[in-house]
């Protein structure tokens, strides 16, 4: 039957475009969700990827990807802070899991030199940043 048995291993390469100055240095300075914090970042692009950054200061909201790479990558099962039930880790927003890539709506407050000032993260500091896109109302947001 499909799914069972052994995962098939495939290599996937990602390539961090950048790095997260948090105030949070540990898992427990860091909120539940970001969006519950008014704690400000910043998000350092390496010089290569700064020809990206091109027109983004004209966006309110970005969606940032990042790799939480101190998070336990061998958690299926786990227990919601909100919800004293075991969960399957696909069932919660567990920044554990078996690939811990973290997904973020901020508030963009600033850019300069290749360094974004954001809102609502809640990455630890030194975090690598794998992409960011614009937050669109008219597509991200569900009714």
């Amino acid at each position: 039957m499909p799914g069972e048995g052994k995962p098939e291993r495939m290599k996937i390469e990602i390539c961090p475009i950048g790095r997260v100055r948090s105030p949070f240095r540990n898992r427990s300075d860091a909120p539940r969700q970001g969006r519950l914090s008014n704690a400000v970042s910043e998000i350092v692009i390496d010089p290569p990827f700064r020809p990206g950054l091109y027109r983004v200061e004209r966006k309110r909201h970005l969606i940032v990807l990042c790799w939480f790479d101190r998070a336990d990558r061998n958690a299926l099962l786990v227990t919601p802070p909100h919800n004293p039930v075991e969960h399957g880790v696909f069932a919660t927003r567990s920044p554990d899991r078996p690939n811990p890539v973290a997904l973020s709506v901020v508030d963009l407050l600033g850019i300069d030199d290749g360094v974004l000032r954001v809102r609502g993260l809640d990455a630890l500091d030194g975090t690598p940043v794998i992409d960011i896109k614009p937050f669109s109302p008219e597509i991200d947001a569900v009714d």
